[in-house]
């Protein structure tokens, strides 16, 4: 028996109607809010001036975890890849910020030794006309002529060293990711230094601090806090000593790497102070980290 063509059209267009419905990806609201941060950052001059290879890092980041929704994965991969394309967007924020205040901070040290040296020289053209008008007084006004500028002298050298020391110092944090809080520079390490719940360094871990410990040789006047942290599984007492076991496995390696021990000290937080979340499971591994602080000045600390 034929159907009528009447009937058999309306439902086919419903049969494909629902084919597409059902092929339309779930909502992430994880995934939705790494979106909408990428976006405010992309449309922020400040971060695309400063941070464009970062940015660009971060769009990368935000759009594999979109991919991943598609090719249908598991919810809490898709909610890591979205958390690890926020984190890459703060990044990039975070060294824009820094870059600015450094770029600021750099151009009004340039500034003072500029109006130093400028200052020195108009000293020694003053004395070379006091010179030329008063013999009686020329052999000690040449004395003071040669002061003022060997002095301008040192002040050009001291402003070229000024500017490389900034250029190394700005180079060396941002390649380690470091961000400007309240407490000084932080540097954060990730879980993977570790097995889960284990204290000491993977075979690979110690690769993680070779840039570290490089810029501490280099600047030996700094000195750092080395803080463990932990997730929110467990007890409060065994977190806590996994935390600071934690911490001192990474200031022994420093030491192995020529950091002297008593510019370390160490702290365990166990789960307190948490960067996320602790009931995702990105949250927790976010949680799981060591951090390099380096407060502001070179005052002496007790080392653990």
């Amino acid at each position: 028996m034929k159907h009528p063509t009447f009937l058999v059209l309306p439902v086919a267009l419903a049969a494909l109607t629902f084919a597409a419905c059902t092929t339309l990806p779930e909502r992430n609201l994880a995934l939705d809010q790494a979106r909408s941060r990428l976006d405010a950052a992309q449309s922020d001059p400040l971060v695309t001036l400063h941070a464009g290879e970062e940015l660009t890092r971060a769009g990368s980041a935000v759009q594999l975890a979109a991919q991943a929704q598609l090719d249908g994965r598991s919810r809490d991969e898709v909610d890591h890849l979205a958390y690890l394309g926020e984190r890459q967007v703060t990044v990039a924020r975070e060294t824009a910020d820094s870059r600015a205040a450094q770029a600021i901070t750099a151009s009004a040290s340039a500034e003072r030794e500029r109006l130093l040296v400028t200052r020195r020289e108009q000293e020694a053209q003053a004395l070379r006309r006091q010179l030329a008008t008063s013999e009686q007084l020329g052999l000690q006004q040449g004395a003071e002529l040669a002061r003022a500028e060997r002095d301008a002298s040192q002040g050009r050298a001291e402003l070229a060293r000024s500017d490389a020391r900034v250029d190394v110092l700005e180079q060396q944090l941002l390649a380690m990711d470091a961000r400007r809080t309240e407490r000084g520079m932080v540097v954060t390490l990730g879980d993977m230094l570790f097995d889960s719940g284990q204290s000491r360094l993977q075979a690979g871990g110690a690769h993680s601090l070779v840039k570290l410990a490089e810029f501490m040789r280099s600047r030996p006047q700094r000195r750092a806090v080395i803080e463990g942290y932990t997730d929110d599984l467990g007890d409060d007492a065994g977190n806590q000593m996994l935390s600071d076991r934690r911490a001192r496995s990474v200031k022994a390696a420093l030491v192995d790497m020529g950091v002297a021990a008593d510019r370390l000290s160490t702290f365990g937080h166990g789960a307190r102070n948490p960067a996320a979340s602790n009931d995702t499971v990105a949250g927790r591994q976010a949680n799981r980290r060591v951090e390099i602080v380096f407060p502001p000045g070179a005052g002496s600390m007790p080392a653990r």
